[in-house]
């Protein structure tokens, strides 16, 4: 398998996990916003303590106008797409929201063919189509009376899909100048700025000294969070955003097992048609990219 593909998919499995970090906050009574505020304050740390052993030279932006990029990944996309989809499960349901977040793809492909010509090719609509198709069978779409649904509801749901889309569209153009790692961590440097001002810290004062929520909180900003990204944004240097976005679907698979092995979720028939659709987009994918290479590498050799 292509290695970059291996890459996003060790960040889409990871992205899979958030689930059992964020069910234990909950527990002791914090929002959903003050979960992502936790989850970019607690990366930003890790990534900060790291850069500083590793690079401290990259601490610093390589000029301060590339702020733009960071602003677009850590305001546009990363706050952006987890406000729409934490209003989307207010308004309507989890499931509903998982699958609206899950049109990223859709914009991805029609964002990257905008600025990066990326080519709009057959498999790629055959994967989008499993891909949306499966993660909405995984997270119980179906069967849904879309009447019961208000259309402002979808269009903050679509709102999510776009948001998640953006970090692809953005890290693409940051990767210009700047690495996997120094993305991720400007990423959330910037959004945990944004987001500290609005936290209720004497509201919440009691459970930030609570020695299980600090375990939490630092374990989804380490492995659901800084790993998964960095490892994201590395696979996404090597190839299409498009594709990248295709593959990280594979986040609802591993969700929905950790909700089954850990939290005892009821799992259906339709779950397991999803994951097998999802699965397979995963293998169409990395078939027809392997089949592109070959072809390259076979006119070179002529």
């Amino acid at each position: 398998m292509n290695r970059a593909f291996i890459y996003i998919l060790i960040g889409a499995f990871l992205w899979g996990t958030i689930g059992f970090y964020v069910k234990k906050l909950y527990a002791f009574g914090f929002t959903p916003m003050e979960v992502v505020t936790l989850r970019v304050v607690s990366a930003s740390i890790l990534l900060f303590l790291y850069m500083l052993i590793r690079s401290p030279k990259n601490i610093k932006l390589h000029q301060w106008h590339d702020i733009k990029y960071f602003i677009g990944t850590g305001i546009l996309s990363i706050i952006f797409f987890n406000y729409c989809m934490f209003k989307t499960m207010e308004l309507a349901t989890i499931p509903i929201s998982a699958a609206l977040l899950y049109t990223g793809p859709a914009f991805v492909i029609v964002l990257s063919y905008i600025f990066f010509k990326e080519p709009i090719t057959k498999s790629k609509i055959m994967a989008l189509v499993l891909t949306l198709a499966g993660a909405a069978l995984v997270v119980g779409l179906f069967p849904l009376n879309l009447k019961t649904l208000a259309f402002s509801t979808i269009l903050i749901g679509l709102g999510s899909g776009l948001g998640y889309a953006l970090y692809s569209i953005f890290s693409k153009f940051a990767l210009e100048k700047y690495d996997s790692l120094e993305i991720t961590f400007f990423t959330f440097i910037v959004a945990a700025i944004t987001l500290l001002p609005f936290f209720p810290f004497a509201d919440k004062a009691t459970q930030l000294l609570e020695p299980a929520v600090i375990l939490y909180a630092f374990g989804l900003g380490f492995l659901p969070t800084a790993v998964a990204y960095i490892a994201y944004t590395f696979g996404l240097a090597q190839t299409e955003a498009s594709k990248a976005s295709i593959l990280a679907t594979l986040e609802p698979v591993v969700a929905t097992f950790v909700g089954i092995l850990i939290f005892s979720e009821p799992f259906s028939f339709l779950q397991m048609v999803g994951m097998a659709a999802i699965i397979f987009a995963v293998i169409l994918v990395n078939l027809v990219s392997d089949s592109t290479k070959n072809k390259s590498l076979a006119r070179k050799a002529k």
